[in-house]
């Protein structure tokens, strides 16, 4: 457990205010904040792989807001309440109160007399998945201020309209341990482009969350899209900003054969663009039905003008040394496969489908990471305790 012990010194050293705000950007976080969720993460997992139980909570609730479909998110925000010790609460929106006007500052202390950790997915709505999800953590803090709630719950982003915070803190998890340490990453080029799908309305959050953090560590990020599908300006100026202060880069390109070019590690992913989803925001507040089923033809007319954007082995030869990791947030569109045509071919996915798979089993540690790190201003003391103890998970 030598890896344990070193990953501890490390996280009880270390000085952040995780312990007082909530996990809802990453550009929020400090850097240092940024590698104590993933040292957190690791001690964890690597807890788990030693049969050890990571249960920190002998009771109370993880509650779970999900106004968008979800399986890797929802399951993995399960499974880290389970590694946390908490049971979970699907708070369904259709059979509350909030139908009759219950507002969000009753609901948030309705549902957290015994809540130790809400997670919310609210990616539908540009300019409001976000906001509401400040408005949630405004409520919980006046809710234990006042003598509500008994303990404040943590909040974490599972999803918004900016920025996809579990997922690209994943990500860089997986590109940590692939690449052999953060360290191996500066330097490192990066290709965030997008990709042909045979749907639209896809969120924002992914392509933003990883220009947001990667551009956090020295890397070379690459944004390639084709003209139209615009990224949130304010992001941009973030990623810009940040590869300044990270001695890394980050430019935009019109091609996804010039992203590719010599990168590292590609993630071709589609999305539909910032103004498109400005305008279905709208259609979707005013509930019209018309409006969106025109948008959606109108989209999807305007993908089909862009098959080209197609991770192929082709695409890939152009990569560093023809074998750059290929990444996903997953499920992706594949050729043949899943679709008639999408966003990569069936054989680049197939010889990069294990590492996806593991790029997303660092989802549950990150989820809570970030719960406990919320949770305890001494992180690294609670989770000694629980090595000292070592209670066997499965006992034989």
């Amino acid at each position: 457990m030598e890896e344990t012990g070193a990953l501890l010194r490390t996280i009880g050293q270390r000085k952040t205010g995780l312990a007082s705000k909530d996990f809802l950007l990453t550009w929020e976080q400090t850097r240092e904040e940024l590698e104590q969720v993933l040292d957190i993460a690791q001690v964890m997992k690597i807890m788990r792989e030693k049969n050890i139980d990571t249960r920190i909570f002998n009771s109370g609730l993880g509650i779970s807001v999900f106004r968008d479909n979800s399986t890797r998110t929802r399951f993995s925000y399960a499974s880290a309440l389970n590694l946390l010790g908490l049971t979970q609460q699907d708070l369904d929106e259709g059979k509350s109160q909030i139908a009759h006007g219950e507002t969000v500052r009753e609901t948030a202390n309705m549902i957290s007399f015994c809540a130790d950790a809400i997670g919310i997915r609210d990616d539908m709505y540009l300019g409001a998945g976000n906001a509401y999800m400040r408005e949630v953590g405004a409520a919980l803090d006046e809710g234990f201020s006042q003598g509500v709630l008994p303990q404040r719950p943590a909040l974490v982003n599972l999803q918004c309209d900016i920025d996809h915070p579990t997922q690209s803190m994943a990500d860089l998890a997986w590109l940590k341990e692939h690449f052999g340490g953060l360290d191996q990453l500066k330097g490192k080029k990066i290709a965030m482009t997008w990709a042909y799908s045979p749907s639209y309305g896809k969120p924002l959050s992914v392509p933003q969350g990883i220009i947001g953090l990667m551009s956090r560590f020295g890397m070379e990020v690459t944004l390639a899209h084709p003209e139209g599908y615009d990224l949130i300006p304010d992001v941009l100026e973030v990623a810009q900003r940040n590869a300044k202060a990270s001695g890394g880069s980050f430019r935009q390109v019109s091609t996804m054969e010039e992203a590719f070019r010599d990168a590292d590690i590609v993630y071709p992913k589609s999305w539909a663009p910032w103004q498109v989803m400005q305008q279905r925001t709208m259609l979707l507040r005013n509930q019209d039905t018309a409006g969106l089923k025109a948008l959606e033809q109108h989209c999807l007319q305007q993908n089909a003008r862009h098959q080209q954007w197609h991770c192929t082995e082709e695409m890939m030869k152009l990569t560093r040394d023809g074998s750059a990791l290929y990444m996903h947030c997953l499920p992706a569109d594949i050729t043949d496969v899943s679709c008639e045509a999408g966003e990569v071919a069936a054989s680049v996915f197939e010889r990069y489908r294990i590492a996806t798979y593991k790029e997303a089993s660092w989802k549950p540690w990150i989820i809570a990471s970030m719960l406990l790190a919320r949770k305890f201003a001494d992180p690294a003391a609670v989770l000694t305790r629980r090595l000292q103890e070592a209670q066997p998970r499965i006992k034989c």
